[in-house]
């Protein structure tokens, strides 16, 4: 009993506000949510394209087809949620090299291609210097990359363009992902930069999400030395700059 209520002291409790409380705690939902959550998704993959035998009712793929997508969503989410913790917890978390940034963009664009098409939306990298380079972590520039490259398309209008530029400024270089359509009202960007956040009236109608994107792409960002901004304009679109050190 004594070692039962030990461990619902606060302090305890608390565990996660502290560095290695936040790496625990990540540990132990990695392993108890994210294991459960693929198995869910698994499955239902399975029933939806019935690989055993027809279910005997178009109700039940139809269902099946839910649950995986819901499950898909809750795992982008967790997936989220561990990435803030880590960046918020790790400051030596990205390790930034110079690197050529052309092929990042070029990848990041193809991960994203089908989803765009299936959305009738054009993804165009126009990148006029293939060499060019800058000081930044792989894997925290294709976080970057993928929370605005998928932003961006599902505020743009069918038949429209998604636009990814790069291109140097003095000692940096700016990478920037612009999408006409929806875009929100440029007193409400320093909020929409916290967690949680989400846009008012239309612009938070048009999608689905839990409002971690901007925070975890200004947080890496700012990890890799460089920095993150926001341009809108409510009647145009908006512009979301990565800003990176050239050298």
């Amino acid at each position: 009993m004594d070692k039962q209520s030990a461990a619902l002291t606060p302090s305890a409790c608390s565990l996660p506000e502290s560095d290695f409380g936040k790496r625990a705690f990540m540990r132990m939902v990695s392993h108890e949510l994210r294991t459960p959550l693929n198995s869910i998704i698994g499955f239902a993959e399975v029933l939806t394209h019935e690989l055993y035998g027809p279910l005997g009712a178009p109700q039940y793929t139809e269902y099946a087809g839910i649950i995986r997508d819901s499950g898909k969503k809750l795992l982008s989410l967790f997936n989220d949620v561990l990435e803030l913790v880590r960046l918020e917890s790790e400051p030596g978390l990205l390790r930034p090299e110079i690197e050529t940034i052309p092929p990042h963009i070029h990848d990041a664009a193809r991960r994203h291609a089908a989803c765009a098409k299936a959305r009738g939306v054009n993804i165009l990298p126009g990148l006029t210097d293939a060499e060019l380079s800058g000081r930044f972590d792989p894997r925290g520039l294709g976080l970057c990359l993928d929370h605005l490259i998928s932003n961006a398309i599902d505020f743009t209008p069918e038949g429209r363009d998604v636009e990814i530029t790069a291109r140097p400024d003095g000692d940096f270089v700016d990478i920037a992902i612009f999408n006409p359509g929806k875009a929100p009202d440029p007193a409400e960007i320093p909020r929409l930069m916290r967690p949680f956040e989400q846009g008012a009236g239309d612009y938070n109608r048009s999608r689905e999400g839990a409002g971690l994107g901007w925070s975890i792409v200004k947080l890496a960002s700012e990890a890799m030395g460089g920095g993150f901004s926001v341009q809108s304009d409510p009647s145009n679109g908006l512009k979301a700059t990565v800003r990176l050190k050239r050298r």
